[in-house]
């Protein structure tokens, strides 16, 4: 996959892995458009020579209308990036049905409405890509949100499908899954950051993968075998997970507990 005069569209480029990734697609460039319901992205925008259109990532009406919005001004869509997401609350089946609503309408129907309303346009021109971001929770598992490590996981397939279907009609596929970056969304995730990467690393890792044509793109060395033992001894790999879980949350609640007293001494 290159980058160098290429029409790209990013959602959930405001900050975090969205906004470096979009960095380095002008670095390469690309002709880049983000795209974020956080308007302080158009700031970010025309600091890096992109445009931004404000856009709700967590409804059809959102995705098609930034789709309709790239076509129109500038012509084309190459690559779309259907990077927006969200963490999600900590809990399972007992959280209100609008957390899990939310969940799988950003983590994985964001990617279905890009690929409904871009795929049309892409197989007309003849070829085009689509670079979804999942997580390594879609290969492995999350601890604290159960909506979390279910959506992610249905990223994965719906790219694999994707890949399948559309790959032999010219159109490429990659899907990313990293482990912690280094960004604001893992400032109360203590478990992430012990294993965290930059930003930096993270979008040269991801580069790297994506110029040699890789559909899946793991960004920390600890995955693939983590995924392995996986496939390997499911139960095996269960009871290991199970551990951990409660490993995780004992580190969480030492994180929680040093952030009140430093907060009680303020």
């Amino acid at each position: 996959m290159e980058f160098k005069d290429k029409v790209l569209v990013i959602t959930g480029s405001a900050s975090g892995i969205g906004a470096a990734l979009a960095e380095r697609f002008v670095q390469e460039g690309a002709t880049v458009v983000t795209a974020d319901i956080n308007p302080a992205g158009q700031m970010l925008a025309e600091s890096l020579g992109a445009r931004f259109v404000l856009t709700d990532a967590s409804s059809e009406e959102g995705i098609r209308g930034l789709i309709a919005d790239v076509l129109a001004h500038e012509g084309h869509v190459d690559i779309f990036c259907s990077n927006a997401g969200i963490v999600g609350e900590f809990g399972g089946p007992e959280l209100p049905q609008s957390v899990w609503d939310k969940a799988f309408a950003l983590n994985v129907m964001s990617h279905v409405w890009a690929a409904r309303h871009v795929l049309p346009h892409m197989l007309e021109r003849g070829g085009g890509a689509l670079i979804n971001t999942a997580s390594a929770a879609g290969l492995v598992t999350e601890f604290y949100s159960a909506p979390y490590a279910a959506s992610k996981h249905a990223a994965v397939g719906f790219a694999e499908w994707l890949a399948m279907t559309y790959g032999p009609r010219g159109i490429d596929v990659a899907v990313l899954c990293p482990e912690g970056v280094q960004t604001p969304m893992i400032k109360d995730a203590p478990m992430l950051q012990a294993n965290a990467i930059s930003s930096a690393e993270f979008v040269d890792r991801t580069l790297d993968a994506l110029k040699a044509g890789k559909f899946m793109i793991m960004t920390h060395p600890s995955t693939q075998p983590l995924y392995q033992f996986k496939a390997s001894d499911h139960d095996a790999w269960l009871g290991k997970m199970t551990e951990a879980r409660g490993m995780a949350y004992a580190l969480l609640d030492r994180h929680q507990a040093t952030q009140a007293a430093a907060a009680g001494t303020e």
